[in-house]
C-alpha cells in the first residue's frame, strides 16, 4: 500500500480532479498527502524590458497559496495527515516535471497522483505536456486524473 502521496496542484480543473483523487487514496490507507505547487515564472518576464518579474513571480506565489490554503482545508475536513509543499524554479533548464520529481524524492513518496489537461495535437506539440515528462522521468507509480474525469456516485 502507498503511505506518502505527492499531489501537484496548480489550481486547474485537472489538478482539483487529482487531489480529491489523493485525498479519496489517502483516506483509504492511512496515508500522508503532500500537496505541491511551483511558482514557474516564464523567461520571457526575465527577458522584457517592460516587465517586472517580480510581481508575476508575487502574483504565481500568492496563486500557490491559494491553491495550497485550499489542499490543506480538504485534508482536515478529511482528517488526513500531511503538509503542503511551494518551491519555485531554481534556473535554467529546469521546469515544473523537474521539481516534482525532485519533491517526489526528497519526500520519499511512494505514489504521484497528478491531473492531465488531455491536450491532443499541435496544442500538446507547443505546450508540452509535465505529466509526460513526470512519467518519463521516474520509477514511482504515477496516477494519471483527467481533467474531464467523472466522479463516482
Amino acid at each position: 500500500m502507498y503511505t506518502r502521496v505527492l499531489v501537484p496542484v496548480d489550481g486547474s480543473e485537472a489538478a482539483s480532479r487529482a487531489l480529491d483523487a489523493a485525498l479519496e487514496l489517502a483516506v483509504e490507507m492511512a496515508a500522508e498527502l503532500r500537496p505541491f505547487y511551483v511558482i514557474d515564472v516564464p523567461v520571457l518576464a526575465f527577458e522584457s524590458p517592460e516587465l517586472d518579474p517580480s510581481i508575476m513571480r508575487n502574483a504565481f506565489a500568492a496563486e500557490g497559496r491559494v491553491a495550497l490554503a485550499h489542499a490543506e482545508a480538504q485534508m482536515r475536513e478529511r482528517n488526513v495527515a500531511g503538509s503542503t509543499c511551494l518551491a519555485e524554479i531554481s534556473g535554467p533548464g529546469k521546469d515544473i516535471a523537474h521539481h516534482i520529481l525532485l519533491a517526489a524524492a526528497d519526500w520519499r513518496a511512494d505514489l504521484i497522483v497528478m491531473g492531465t489537461h488531455g491536450r491532443r495535437g499541435l496544442q500538446r506539440l507547443i505546450l508540452g505536456s509535465v505529466a509526460e515528462r513526470v512519467l518519463r522521468g521516474t520509477t514511482l507509480p504515477v496516477l494519471l486524473v483527467p481533467a474531464r474525469a467523472r466522479a463516482e456516485n
